[in-house]
């Protein structure tokens, strides 16, 4: 406990925190104090993000300084052109997101290295757009994604637009140790600072033209098909509605949830993974009577859908569920097309469900799967490009996020939205809406049901829970569930896979999770979010009969929880 004392005092006597920040510090409880202090804020699988306010294990002007600092040392180091190169800076709609970017541009621009800021909030895929269409040698995005109101957050990103991955970052994080404190951490600044070049509409525009171009049936009549759109408060609105009026679909946008607003004032939640964030678009399209809702998170790179299905009701679907239905859609219509690559490759994760790798191998395409992150899939794009092929056909995550082209190297809300809502309306066209798909689906190859469950852990004693289950789980995962058995373990963290008597490497960097595969197919995969401090449970199950999944992932996950004394 002396560690988070000394912290908090530290803060607390220093000349450069704000009275501000002092009153907060001051009217903090044992437990936020702790929470705030016991360690220094981390990079996770989407960069650094965490709760605003004074503290180390915060999200401030001195936490995010101090990462900038290290990321401008990191830059110079790697390019020999870092100066002239310069980097890409944009931010999304959240509580200090604006000052946090123009501190950023600062810095950089002190280090002598040039600075594209955009004037505004922009999507974080098209920040990623940005550094290729420019030619920079890395960027920055200020934004927490889905997170809470209460969070924000610093995600860096290579010459290739893509998030730095863990061979990169390391480096990166061995400079931010190597730096002095936070609060005491500086640098002599060059003498000719260099230039900070505020974007103009350029970029939209090609951005913008990008997007339309993914459109596979563009001439598709579109017409008796409203569509409801929400940005939840963020940063998607403008080009959203740019691409759907250009691409001529009837889209009525959720205007109460189109403002940038850091308190996210009308909608109960801005994730689209969950349900609260349906809500008030639900009672527009009802209004109205669309026929399909598609939302972005706040900084533009996730995505939620629902349709009006054959019962009359809004149905909503999760980032497998949508994903699965878009690829089929997409190959089936290239391949007609003859556009599908005889070596095309599909990319996803690990916790991903099982049918993405069932969908892929039917259409003859090579798949991998990597850990959670995008930014492993934006690096094996970027690595195959180099060698002639594969070549990429789809990218996607669980978590409500995929990219279609690789003009940008993260997953991208706008490219989703564009052709999940071409989907619909083709099937519409046929008197299709998306449940009926979804169940097609399931006889094409089979039910899947995927769930994610997750069980928060705040402060350090929440720290040394979580620990304390995963380590649970590495040393003993033979675990019998419902009468199943186990009957192959995959461990990130060890690196190996056990089958039975047969033992394998996994390739893949090390990481704090582990996947159970049980004698029925059903998979259960536990990591920590890289996020937000909380263990999430990946649960798949499936059959060739629909009614066996049938509420099975919450079962298997009550009884999960007991047996790890949850």
């Amino acid at each position: 406990m002396n560690r988070i004392q000394d912290n908090y005092l530290r803060w607390l006597n220093s000349t450069i925190v704000s009275n501000k920040d002092k009153e907060i510090l001051k009217n903090m409880s044992e437990e936020e104090k702790a929470d705030a202090f016991f360690k220094n804020v981390e990079f996770g699988t989407a960069g650094m993000r965490g709760v605003l306010g004074p503290g180390t294990n915060r999200l401030n002007s001195h936490t995010v300084r101090k990462a900038v600092i290290a990321f401008a040392i990191y830059l110079i180091e790697k390019f020999d052109d870092a100066y002239k190169s310069g980097v890409v800076i944009s931010h999304d709609n959240r509580h200090m997101s604006r000052e946090f970017t123009l501190l950023c541009a600062k810095v950089m621009s002190e280090f002598g290295i040039k600075v594209y800021l955009f004037d505004s909030l922009r999507p974080t895929p098209e920040l990623s757009f940005a550094i290729r269409y420019l030619k920079a040698c890395g960027g920055i995005m200020i934004t927490a994604s889905h997170n809470p109101k209460e969070y924000n957050g610093f995600k860096v990103y290579d010459e290739t637009g893509c998030q730095l991955t863990p061979d990169k970052i390391e480096r990166l994080i061995n400079i931010i140790d190597d730096l002095p404190d936070e609060l005491n951490v500086n640098f002599t600044p060059n003498i000719h600072p260099a230039s900070i070049q505020i974007l103009d509409e350029t970029i939209d525009d090609e951005y913008v033209k990008a997007v339309e171009s993914i459109s596979i049936n563009k001439d598709i009549d579109k017409s008796n098909f409203p569509i409801v759109f929400t940005p939840n408060h963020g940063t998607a609105y403008v080009n959203g509605m740019r691409v759907f009026k250009d691409l001529g679909f009837d889209v009525r946008p959720l205007l109460s949830q189109c403002t940038p607003d850091p308190d996210f004032s009308n909608t109960l939640s801005p994730n689209p993974e969950d349900e609260r964030s349906f809500i008030e678009p639900i009672k527009y399209a009802k209004e109205i009577n669309a026929k399909l809702i598609v939302m972005t998170d706040p900084d533009g790179d996730r995505v939620g859908l629902a349709c009006l299905n054959k019962d009359g009701q809004y149905q909503t679907f999760t980032g497998n569920q949508s994903a699965a239905m878009l690829m089929d859609y997409m190959f089936e219509s290239l391949k007609a097309k003859g556009l599908l690559p005889a070596d095309g490759v599909v990319y996803n994760t690990v916790v991903t469900s099982p049918l993405g790798e069932v969908i892929t191998k039917h259409f003859n395409l090579k798949y991998e799967a990597f850990l959670t992150g995008f930014k492993y899939i934006g690096s094996r794009i970027d690595y195959y490009e180099k060698r002639g092929g594969p070549v990429f056909v789809f990218g996607y995550e669980e978590s409500y996020g995929c990219l279609i082209a690789p003009f940008a190297r993260d997953k991208d809300g706008l490219q989703a939205i564009t052709l999940y809502a071409e989907m619909a309306n083709f099937y519409d066209k046929q008197g299709k809406s998306l449940d009926i798909v979804w169940d097609e689906l399931g006889k094409k190859y089979g039910y899947y049901d995927d769930k994610v469950f997750n069980i928060a852990f705040f402060g350090p004693v929440g720290e040394e829970k979580m620990n304390k289950l995963m380590n649970i789980l590495h040393t003993n995962p033979y675990i019998s569930l419902d009468g199943l058995r186990v009957v192959k373990v995959e461990d990130y963290l060890k690196s190996v896979c056990f089958e039975g008597k047969k033992e394998s490497k996994i390739n893949l960097p090390k990481s704090d999770l582990v996947k159970l595969t049980f004698n029925d197919g059903t998979v259960i995969a536990v990591r920590p979010s890289g996020t937000e401090p909380k263990v999430k449970f990946y649960m798949s199950v499936n059959s060739k009969i629909k009614e066996n999944n049938l509420n099975r992932c919450d079962r298997l996950f009550e009884e999960l929880k007991k047996i790890l004394e949850l």
